[in-house]
This record gives C-alpha cells, sequence and structure tokens, in this order.
C-alpha cells in the first residue's frame, strides 16, 4: 500500500522533471543562457554578497519600515515577511518636513533587497517563482531601477507589482517636470486570474532586448511596449543601460490600500529568480 500511495507523488516529480527538461530545450533553441540565478537553497540569513537591504521608511508614503529581519531563507524559499508591530521611529523629528521622519511610530514593518552596485543586467528574460497574498493593503513586487540617472528618468520595469485586487506590469522613464514619470501600464483585475489563484506559485517574466519589454504572468503577455517610445525628452533611454533588481513587499502608501483589517503576519514567498541572456 505504501508503493501503491507514493505513485501520484511519484507521477507529479516525474512530471515536474519533463517539464523542466522541455523548458530547458526551449531556452536553447531560442538562444538564451543562464547568466545568474537565487535559488535560496540555503537557511538562515539572505545572501548580502548579492543582496542590499532598505532600511526605515523609503517611498511612496508606505506605511512599512524596512528592517533585514523580516527577509530569510528557509525551506528553499525566500521568505518576506509583513508584520504589524508597533515601535518608536528611531528618526523622529517633528519639526521635519520629511514624512519618514515625521511619524512617531513604526506600525509595520517589511523587507526590501536589490542588487544595486552587487549585480546589474542589459537585456535579457528576468523571470520569478513566486507566491503572492492578496489581503488589502498588501503591496508586494519584483522591478528594476537603471544605474544611471535620478527616478524615473533611470527607468523604472516593474515586472510584478499588485495592489487594491489588481495585477500590475508597469514601465516608466522620466519627462520634462523631475519626479514625474511618463507610465506604460496595463492592469489585470485579481477575478480575471481564475479561482483561487492567489493559493499558487506563479511564474512572471520580463523579456527585454535592443527592440523591446515584454512582461507576462504564467506566460500570459501583459504588457510590450517598444524602446523606441522609452526614451527621456532629453534623448537619454533609460532601457539601453544596466538595471538591478529589487524584490519587496510594501504595505499601503500612496497605492497599497489599507492595511487595518489585515491578518499579519503575512509572506511573499520566492521560489527563484533567475536571468538568461542570449549568447
Amino acid at each position: 500500500m505504501r508503493k501503491l500511495n507514493n505513485r501520484p507523488l511519484l507521477l507529479i516529480g516525474c512530471l515536474a522533471l519533463l517539464n523542466a527538461c522541455g523548458y530547458q530545450r526551449q531556452l536553447k533553441a531560442e538562444g538564451y543562457r543562464l547568466v545568474w540565478a537565487d535559488e535560496f537553497n540555503r537557511t538562515g540569513a539572505v545572501d548580502t554578497a548579492t543582496w542590499n537591504f532598505e532600511n526605515g521608511f523609503e517611498r511612496n508614503h508606505e506605511l512599512q519600515w524596512y528592517q533585514p529581519e523580516n527577509a530569510w531563507c528557509a525551506n528553499g524559499f525566500l521568505v518576506i515577511e509583513a508584520r504589524r508591530e508597533t515601535k518608536p521611529n528611531p528618526r523622529y523629528n517633528s519639526n521635519s518636513p520629511d514624512w519618514r521622519e515625521q511619524r512617531k511610530e513604526i506600525r509595520y514593518t517589511a523587507a526590501s533587497i536589490n542588487t544595486r552596485g552587487r549585480k546589474t543586467w542589459q537585456y535579457g528574460r528576468f523571470v520569478m517563482r513566486a507566491k503572492i497574498q492578496t489581503d488589502n493593503g498588501l503591496w508586494p513586487a519584483f522591478w528594476t531601477l537603471g544605474v544611471k540617472r535620478e527616478w524615473p528618468s533611470n527607468g523604472e520595469i516593474d515586472i510584478m507589482e499588485y495592489y487594491r485586487g489588481t495585477l500590475l506590469a508597469n514601465i516608466a522613464c522620466g519627462t520634462t517636470e523631475r519626479y514625474k514619470a511618463k507610465w506604460f501600464t496595463v492592469k489585470k483585475p485579481l477575478e480575471a486570474l481564475g479561482k483561487n489563484w492567489e493559493d499558487a506559485f506563479h511564474i512572471w517574466r520580463m523579456d527585454w532586448d535592443e527592440k523591446e519589454i515584454k512582461l507576462y504572468v504564467d506566460d500570459i503577455l501583459l504588457n510590450q511596449v517598444p524602446l523606441s517610445q522609452l526614451a527621456n525628452p532629453d534623448g537619454f533611454n533609460p532601457f539601453r543601460q544596466p538595471h538591478y533588481m529589487l524584490l519587496n513587499l510594501a504595505i499601503g502608501g500612496d497605492n497599497g490600500g489599507d492595511p487595518e483589517a489585515t491578518r499579519f503576519p503575512n509572506r511573499y514567498l520566492i521560489d527563484y529568480v533567475r536571468v538568461y541572456q542570449k549568447k
């Protein structure tokens, strides 16, 4: 009986192996080779030879305080955990005009990691397999930023972004107004993705070359923009330069929604991130 009971698991394993072999053949046929990956097959701390941590309040008036202790590796996954916890803001200054310093307390914590100054890539296929939660107020993302110029003139690609019941695939470049982006955005309502979509792992992908950027989820094309449309007004194209990668779980802020009724702790699980480039 034990052998019979194990057959479904054996069959699942064989099918996964066949799918992986088929995907490798497809990559080879398309001319791609793996140039970098983090499979998160370690226990404990994130690899700081590759990843930097953001610290504190960062952007978009988000509610979370970023801290390294909210990200770790376990069971083959990168875990980024959002928590509801209250503690004093060490940067509090009641006289400061900066919203980051105006907050007396921290009410939520999470983590954000990036490869800035450590790993960058220009063009390629970027892939992430992950599971996101879709509770109110959560704002997970998998994105890139260009290495030169300030935002948004450095270029932003949101391979995966989720908030308020919507999955987004975004690309942004600069405008004549400082800190104002020109967005190329596609939104996909959660209900259009299928029943219990958030209960499973999904694969996000970007194909970026000298001609265009394509953004996918589970091989469904969400957004496609030619690089010819992505130059800044001064002619500099931020997508003809190397970019670095970011993974984060934000809470609330300008877009994330209200997390007051959301359960915490809440986790964003990343199985792997991989970058392929053509020979």
